[in-house]
């Protein structure tokens, strides 16, 4: 049978491969991994790194490769202990994951994007954009170099 065939999975069983994915590739390089209590502030699980502070972590996956996965403001502030893992899982390819720091959100662009909505419906957020074209801004936040970084804080 053949492997990583995304398509075949829907949109719960993607973010839940995604979830358990990311927390896998914490534990690998020897990270504490422990699941929230309670996703109400958008946080799926916390990590630390032997006696380092614990961090949050809210996962996201995309399948295509032009694609946009947004976060709501109110449940993804901003905070040097909050992190985006992303989980690319573009068809017949093994997972790309990426962990980028909440942070980067304070420097909006066309990648990391920041949508208000005033007066709008929509709750505000903050957005990642990917396209073939895009992927390159998110080169320094490959998954193995940025736990690297958080290893050595």
């Amino acid at each position: 049978m053949q492997k990583y065939l995304w398509d075949r999975l829907n949109k719960r069983q993607l973010g839940t491969y995604a979830k358990y994915c990311v927390k896998a590739e914490f534990a690998m390089y020897g990270f504490m991994v422990n699941e929230t209590e309670i996703d109400e502030h958008g946080t799926y699980f916390v990590a630390r790194y032997n006696d380092s502070p614990n961090f949050e972590v809210q996962v996201r996956s995309v399948r295509q490769t032009t694609s946009y996965t947004f976060m709501e403001k109110g449940k993804f502030a901003l905070d040097e202990r909050r992190y985006l893992a992303l989980a690319l899982l573009f068809e017949g390819n093994s997972p790309s994951l990426y962990l980028i720091p909440s942070m980067r959100w304070n420097t909006p662009d066309l990648v990391f994007v920041d949508r208000n909505y005033e007066g709008l419906k929509s709750k505000p957020e903050w957005g990642l954009s990917i396209s073939p074209k895009n992927l390159l801004a998110l080169k320094p936040y490959l998954f193995e170099s940025a736990v690297e970084q958080l290893m050595n804080i």
